[in-house]
């Protein structure tokens, strides 16, 4: 961004001069970012101008863009103004720029319908309760842009499997500690090994990979304990997962040093999808292997979905 703009943002916001940072949100055509193969989603607020301008610096693959927790009422239309600048500044972007919007009640369908004009590549709406809401997100928002929603209410989990109402809705983030409040359950349980805790990672990477749905794990909101999150990281890549909300650029550079595929599973892929293909030819899609074990078809898709990661 250039100088005289970046100190012109500055001045606007500083004093309060809503009309000029409106002058300066000129509606652009952006090129979407559709890829969704993010491991760090780095939470950045959308009222805080020094983070804003960093953006391209940053080592998240994805940022996203908040407009709901941590920006004051007072501050809302502002942060909302300067989401929208950034965007335009950012018109071609390698990092995925998500916009978490607030809830539907509050505010939520008047900043889809304004951040249309802006295209991120995606909006993230929290507090979703069912799939009635998700079409009704759905229709409002451009075609193009990709809908992400987060799972923090009972009524949400409940209704989970049913929440992908078309293709155009394509990741969820668990919201651990806005649900765990909504089911009444204290957050003491949110530990490495509680059976409840266990059991609510596995069902919601399960319901969202069996839908074609990317899920993101929850945000550990001790940002400066870095040793518990790489446990927490190593759990989840364990478990299937390999993305995870962050709010610090540290907390990033573990995600993306942990959510990565090791060079032997790549390298055994290769094999097994090398030796699928040989027997195949021959009429054979299952056998055993002296040094990989049984394959068959499912192996082998599951090692081509490796490679395609």
């Amino acid at each position: 961004m250039r100088d005289e703009l970046l100190s012109e943002i500055k001045t606007a916001y500083e004093n309060r001069d809503l009309d000029t940072l409106d002058k300066l949100a000129i509606p652009i055509s952006r090129v979407i970012n559709k890829k969704n193969d993010f491991r760090s989603a780095l939470m950045l607020s959308c009222n805080n101008i020094k983070h804003l301008s960093k953006i391209k610096e940053l080592k998240a693959e994805c940022i996203m863009l908040n407009l709901e927790d941590g920006v004051s009422p007072e501050d809302k239309p502002f942060a909302l103004v300067l989401c929208a600048i950034f965007l335009r500044e950012l018109q071609k972007c390698d990092i995925k720029l998500v916009v978490r919007v607030n809830a539907l009640d509050n505010g939520g369908y008047e900043e889809i319908t304004y951040l249309n004009q802006f295209m991120p590549d995606a909006i993230r709406v929290p507090k979703v309760n069912n799939k009635e809401e998700v079409k009704n997100i759905r229709a409002l928002l451009n075609d193009e842009i990709d809908l992400h929603l987060s799972i923090e209410t009972a009524e949400a989990w409940h209704n989970l499997a049913s929440l992908k109402v078309n293709r155009g809705v394509t990741t969820f983030y668990l919201g651990i500690l806005d649900l765990f409040a909504d089911i009444k359950l204290s957050q003491n349980l949110i530990t490495r090994d509680n059976p409840t805790m266990l059991y609510m990672l596995s069902h919601f990477l399960m319901t969202c990979k069996s839908m074609g749905i990317k899920p993101v794990s929850f945000v550990y909101q001790e940002f400066k304990n870095l040793e518990e999150f790489g446990m927490w990281l190593r759990l989840e890549k364990s478990m299937g997962y390999d993305a995870k909300g962050c709010i610090s650029p540290a907390q990033v550079l573990e995600v993306n040093k942990v959510f990565v595929d090791e060079e032997k599973e790549i390298q055994r892929a290769k094999v097994v999808i090398k030796l699928f293909e040989m027997h195949k030819e021959q009429g054979i899609t299952g056998f055993a292997d002296d040094e990989y074990g049984f394959i068959d078809e499912p192996i082998y898709k599951g090692a081509l979905a490796l490679l395609n990661r």
